[in-house]
């Protein structure tokens, strides 16, 4: 294995590394100040940018690695093809190893790149997922603190979607019923009035037969 290939697979082993140190189990305050740290740290910045660039140089790898296993691919093809037909050019023992080797070196290669630049891919994600993660459990812990100290008002207050709407219908049913009292009392009032009216005419009436 090549230097770069070697250097290749020393990065993929630290990043199967990274990747376990993401996913096991700490404490909440540990992970906060892990990630704060990772988040907010220059040299963290630097690195990050410089892997970047290391991983374009592994894409080019890759695609390389890729067009190595296709012409080995179709050389295979060919020398096949002439061997069946009986050919002049048939392959011997010693070249049939010889390309088969480099069939492998070169494939070995493509998954070796392939796999590196799919786990960066994986641990980029990771880390974007476990960020939100902690956001939320923070806003969580703030939230129950904040019911703690006023005694559940505020979570009573935010509520969910259901409560939310319970309450605006018990609402809109209370203003119908203050509608209706409403009605009822300007119907009761008016009555009153129309019977208030009847019987100081039918007194009036009374009054001047009398006289």
């Amino acid at each position: 294995m090549t230097l770069y290939y070697s250097l290749v697979f020393l990065l993929l082993v630290t990043e199967m590394l990274v990747f376990l140190a993401l996913i096991v189990p700490l404490p909440f305050t540990w992970r906060v100040k892990l990630f704060t740290f990772i988040s907010e740290s220059p040299i963290v910045a630097k690195l990050q940018y410089g892997m970047k660039i290391t991983f374009i140089f592994i894409l080019i790898l890759f695609i390389d690695s890729v067009n190595r296993v296709y012409r080995v691919q179709v050389e295979l093809s060919a020398f096949s093809k002439s061997e069946s037909r009986g050919g002049a050019a048939v392959m011997g023992g010693s070249e049939r190893m010889e390309v088969q080797a480099r069939k492998f070196y070169s494939q070995r290669n493509m998954y070796l790149c392939g796999f590196t630049l799919f786990l960066s891919l994986i641990l980029n994600r990771t880390y974007v997922m476990i960020l939100d993660v902690l956001r939320l459990e923070e806003e969580v812990k703030s939230l129950k603190g904040e019911s703690g100290s006023k005694k559940g008002s505020a979570l009573k207050d935010l509520g969910g979607a259901g409560e939310v709407g319970r309450l605006k219908e018990e609402l809109a049913t209370k203003d119908r019923d203050m509608e209706n009292l409403k009605k009822q009392v300007e119907n009761m009032q008016k009555e009153y009035n129309r019977m208030g009216d009847q019987v100081s005419g039918s007194s009036g009436a009374a009054g001047r037969k009398s006289q």
